[in-house]
């Protein structure tokens, strides 16, 4: 038996306000259903972030339908749970409830375990911090449940552990159910795996199938897992889709005509314009000259951002390595001005996308949508 484990999907991202991203992440992620539908594995794993925002739009909504009839035509069940990606604090219906209610994938994200095929199947929507404790029972719970099937025992999880990434763990190891094969892991955007001495399967992040705003620009291998259940462990096999290429660069300004000569050479070949980051430099640095020689780069890139360095800056800097404890203080510091954890998710997981991207009008939409609810509810 084989399945699909996909994760962060973010469908409906718009990144630098550009069409092309949007469809960047749209074509990613068919590769990955493509992928599965011909190597015929028997179901596919979302494990959260499906869209980029809770209200996404009309397209990204039919992109996710249209994979999944694609799935059902080849006879391919899904399942998924939510990330904090696809939960509103103010909404109360994620739009992915609608391919559940539908019957084109299954939702498994309250920790109900089922059984498929003879698989047992557990699921948890995103926890957040402070929630985490109240979970200890029914990790328990799904555990002792878990230990007396005989078959494969899959856990799905939008979580950060902290063995992974430090900066954005919100679990460790230990604290997981031991009695699982394989851990589905969603939320963390760079692909990892690794296997715990106390656990009795392999813990695998696939990452993010598209680099996303918050991950910076670099170089980075993007797919999905197919995992081979049909021994007694689990095999997972990663496969990697065909994803815009994206290029940091350091150079002194002194030597930046040359720097870009090599830029020129290097992405001539790139099925897809790239996108490049260059950092300079150095003393005396005239803006203008920087202007004149990185437009020789226009017609060969999407986009090309350059910034002015005072030090030199590793591709390991810890910026790039927590993207998620950045947004974490993002929404934290919202609540905080605003007085209100609802509205402060609500301002940084979907008016803040919507800004970024240049949609005032749906920006202002929502507003207005919430004064509306919240006047009901005062007067109420």
């Amino acid at each position: 038996m084989l399945f699909s484990h996909i994760s962060d999907t973010h469908l409906g991202l718009v990144q630098y306000g550009s069409e092309e991203r949007v469809q960047d992440v749209y074509d990613a992620f068919n590769q990955s259903i493509d992928i599965s539908i011909k190597d015929h594995v028997d179901f596919v794993i979302f494990a959260g972030d499906i869209f980029h925002v809770p209200n996404p739009s009309g397209t990204a909504i039919v992109q996710m339908a249209n994979a999944l009839k694609r799935l059902k035509q080849s006879n391919i069940d899904s399942f998924f749970i939510l990330g904090e990606h696809d939960i509103s604090r103010i909404r109360s219906t994620p739009i992915p409830y609608v391919y559940h209610n539908l019957g084109f994938s299954r939702y498994i994200g309250q920790g109900n375990p089922i059984e498929y095929k003879g698989v047992l199947l557990a699921g948890f929507d995103k926890i957040r911090k402070p929630e985490i404790a109240q979970y200890e029972q029914k990790f328990a719970e799904i555990d002792s449940i878990a230990q007396k099937h005989e078959g494969h025992k899959i856990l799905v999880l939008h979580q950060g552990i902290t063995e992974f990434n430090k900066f954005a763990g919100e679990l460790q190891s230990t604290d997981l159910p031991k009695n699982f094969t394989y851990y589905a892991m969603g939320h963390l955007h760079d692909q990892d795996i690794k296997q715990f001495s106390h656990l009795n399967g392999p813990v695998a992040y696939p990452g993010s199938i598209e680099l996303t705003t918050s991950e910076g620009i670099k170089s980075a291998e993007k797919g999905f897992y197919e995992v081979d259940i049909s021994r007694d462990e689990a095999q997972p096999n990663w496969n990697q889709v065909e994803t815009r290429p994206q290029f940091s660069y350091s150079t002194e300004y002194g030597e930046l005509s040359e720097t870009i000569n090599k830029i020129s050479e290097e992405i001539t070949n790139c099925k897809k314009k790239p996108i490049i980051e260059i950092k300079i430099q150095g003393k005396d640095i005239e803006v203008d000259s920087i202007h004149t020689q990185i437009s020789r780069l226009n017609s060969l890139v999407l986009r090309c951002f350059w910034r002015i360095s005072t030090k030199q800056v590793s591709d390991s800097s810890v910026f790039l390595d927590r993207p998620n404890a950045i947004d974490d203080e993002m929404i934290r510091l919202s609540i905080d001005a605003l007085g209100s954890e609802e509205l402060g998710t609500f301002a940084i997981r979907e008016l803040l996308p919507m800004l970024n991207s240049e949609n005032t009008t749906e920006a202002s939409q929502r507003i207005w949508e919430e004064y509306e609810k919240l006047k009901k509810e005062m007067i109420k």
